[in-house]
């Protein structure tokens, strides 16, 4: 049913971690309002078949690099993120079980598919993929970088998109090595 928002995400994805530069290993954080995708707003009319159909897309995406998804709750459980336990090693996990209502669907979705999953507080992701203005500015490393995507949209939502990098310190006589994106 949702095959146009399964491709479209994995085309956001995909545009992503190619111009974030994003490496195997290398944590990509997705806040997605399954609401927003449907036409609704935000919070009111959760989609597990959206949330599927967008995991998979992005999934597979990520599979292709060896990255990593770490799926945004809503404010319900403070936006804490499910990711896969392997992807934090030593990383102190919270117990809470995303739900529709509670969590959203994508991270529900994220919780039920993953092989080991753990919800977290916080992560310090490399890049992230906003769908539906969920704000996951706060699990993103210092400093993000505004990255322009092909499209703006993912079914009925908007999208935004963010990438990192290190944080340049020195002034004007310092040398910055452009590699480290």
């Amino acid at each position: 049913m949702f095959e146009t928002e399964k491709k479209q995400a994995y085309e956001l994805a995909s545009e992503l971690c190619e111009k974030a530069g994003l490496k195997k290993g290398q944590i990509l954080v997705v806040g997605c309002s399954s609401s927003e995708i449907v036409g609704d707003r935000i919070g009111t009319n959760s989609s597990i078949e959206a949330a599927e159909a967008v995991y998979e897309g992005i999934a597979a995406a990520l599979a292709e690099r060896g990255a990593w998804l770490a799926a945004q709750c809503c404010e319900h459980l403070n936006r804490a993120v499910v990711v896969e336990r392997e992807a934090v090693p030593g990383a102190e996990p919270v117990n809470v079980v995303p739900q529709p209502k509670a969590g959203g669907s994508f991270a529900t979705t994220a919780y039920r598919r993953f092989r080991d999953p753990v919800v977290l507080e916080e992560i310090r992701a490399d890049a992230g993929l906003d769908i539906g203005d969920t704000l996951i500015g706060m699990h993103l490393k210092k400093v993000a970088v505004p990255v322009r995507l092909a499209s703006f949209s993912l079914g009925a939502a908007h999208v935004s998109a963010a990438r990192t990098r290190p944080k340049f310190i020195g002034g004007s006589r310092a040398v910055y090595d452009d590699s480290l994106k």
